[in-house]
């Protein structure tokens, strides 16, 4: 069957009724035919749309970041209002997972199966993401920029359709270690870490970028379950270590607890939290006093602060919230990193051009040199390609205090 013939094969009956007459009216007064766009296609994209799937956390234990897939909803409804890439409208379908394994096989089944999607895209969770890796890489559907920084991610020549979309865990916290060797090589060091495999990546990398100092310098450790209720008996059983440093591996509430707990105990440490969970949104709960001081490995520009307030994209994103989420919270980095990576999807779409096959919007994602997001502080650019797909490779160090992040210095 040629190009042409499966297009027409696409089309509905009604489209094939307007295109005979509009042929029977071209054939007696030399009217041009309409031109078909010259495309190639998989599952998932046609010359009017591309459907693109999505996991997130609506709800659960992680519900917050399910903000950021509403604002990349909100996107492409006014990006299709305006016409959309290059003549398509961009479908993008967002489920429910509530940070749950199970739930993630079953909505992503039903994203490839029943829906149709060429692509997935930013999906949550460590844990839900490595449980319908096999399932996308074995159906060669892309399971594009995943929202976790875990090391397995980043594994070409087992799972090449799977790129992370983030910072690696084991990245950053080798960078960490650098630093803290560098500037306080004397440090005793206490670590909470949640137990799953971003835990283990972030720890394990951590260890060994310290090294012969690994033993000498961690005094403490402990874990703590995404079920359990608190995190306080964790932190009371780090701070009789009187360690002097606390790397911090929480996520989402855990944050706040965490940061609340040590304020109210008579433990001061130097804190350091992963990028991940350095926003406004999980630091403001835990109240300014406790807050203040905490440092930060970031990759991103905080959207409250005033350093980005004449920002282009800081404007257009403040804008975006205004005419289609009011009620969302303005200085939550969360919904801007939504904004950020519906950006970047648009530009991969827009850099496939007219090829909308799976193995091309692969290609494009795993070549990138010259791209970068909204939301990424000025020099961290995406940098991937067909052998390592780790997107970041720098960060900034930063001081949270004043109710905004001060930078320190670059890491890398």
């Amino acid at each position: 069957m040629s190009d042409t013939t499966a297009r027409v094969a696409r089309l509905s009956r009604r489209d094939l009724i307007r295109l005979a007459g509009l042929a029977t009216v071209a054939s007696a007064g030399g009217v041009a035919l309409p031109a078909f766009a010259k495309g190639a296609y998989d599952v998932g994209a046609d010359d009017r749309e591309i459907r693109i799937g999505q996991t997130a956390p609506f709800s659960g234990p992680a519900s917050y970041v399910g903000v950021s897939s509403r604002v990349q909803m909100a996107y492409f409804e006014r990006l299709n209002k305006q016409g959309g890439i290059n003549g398509r409208q961009v479908k993008l379908i967002a489920v429910d997972d509530a940070y749950s394994p199970p739930k993630t096989v079953e909505a992503t089944r039903r994203l490839v199966e029943s829906d149709q999607v060429l692509a997935m895209f930013n999906s949550s969770g460590t844990a839900c993401q490595t449980a319908v890796q096999k399932y996308l890489n074995g159906r060669k559907v892309p399971q594009l920029m995943i929202s976790t920084g875990a090391t397995r991610f980043n594994n070409p020549k087992e799972f090449p359709w799977t790129t992370p979309g983030s910072a690696l865990y084991a990245t950053e916290a080798r960078a960490l270690a650098r630093h803290l060797l560098q500037a306080s090589p004397d440090a005793k060091i206490a670590i909470l870490q949640q137990m799953d495999e971003m835990g283990r990546d972030y720890v394990a990398a951590f260890k060994g970028e310290l090294g012969d100092r690994a033993k000498a310098m961690i005094v403490a450790e402990t874990t703590y379950e995404t079920a359990d209720p608190t995190v306080d008996s964790q932190v009371v059983k780090l701070a009789s270590s009187n360690a002097d440093v606390f790397v911090n591996l929480t996520m989402g509430k855990f944050v706040s607890q965490s940061l609340r707990k040590v304020r109210e105990s008579a433990w001061r440490p130097a804190q350091y939290l992963m990028s991940i969970s350095s926003t406004n949104s999980l630091l403001k709960p835990a109240g300014m006093e406790a807050a203040t001081g905490v440092m930060g490995l970031r990759a991103a520009r905080n959207v409250s602060s005033a350093r980005w307030k004449d920002d282009p994209a800081v404007k257009d994103y403040l804008a975006l919230l205004d005419a289609h989420l009011p009620n969302l919270d303005k200085r939550d980095n969360v919904g801007f990193m939504g904004y950020s990576m519906a950006n970047v999807l648009h530009q991969l779409l827009t850099r496939c051009g007219d090829d909308l096959t799976r193995a091309n919007l692969l290609k494009v994602a795993t070549n990138l040199t010259d791209m970068t997001a909204p939301i990424n502080l000025p020099g961290v650019n995406f940098a991937t390609t067909p052998q390592d797909y780790s997107p970041l490779k720098n960060f900034e160090l930063a001081r949270f205090e004043n109710d905004d992040w001060s930078a320190i210095k670059m890491l890398d």
